[in-house]
């Protein structure tokens, strides 16, 4: 049962987020360093901040949480 619920619920993710995706496709374009320039759509510019900052909150959790357990 729970199996089945852990499904349903990976598929409602993943509809909102085809959806999310579907209606934020308009380019957008990223500047940084020496005036170089990347062109992506919205949704996609989006999901890779969003990693990054799971990826930045699991680095430094992992961290800290390190530093307590040798205290």
């Amino acid at each position: 049962m729970i199996n089945l619920f852990a499904w349903l619920l990976r598929i409602v993710v993943f509809v909102v987020l085809a959806v999310f995706a579907s209606k934020n496709s308009q380019p957008v374009m990223l500047q940084y360093y020496l005036d170089k320039t990347i062109e992506l759509p919205l949704s996609v510019a989006l999901l890779i901040f969003f990693a990054l900052g799971i990826l930045l909150t699991l680095l430094f959790v992992g961290r800290n949480n390190q530093d307590s357990d040798s205290c």
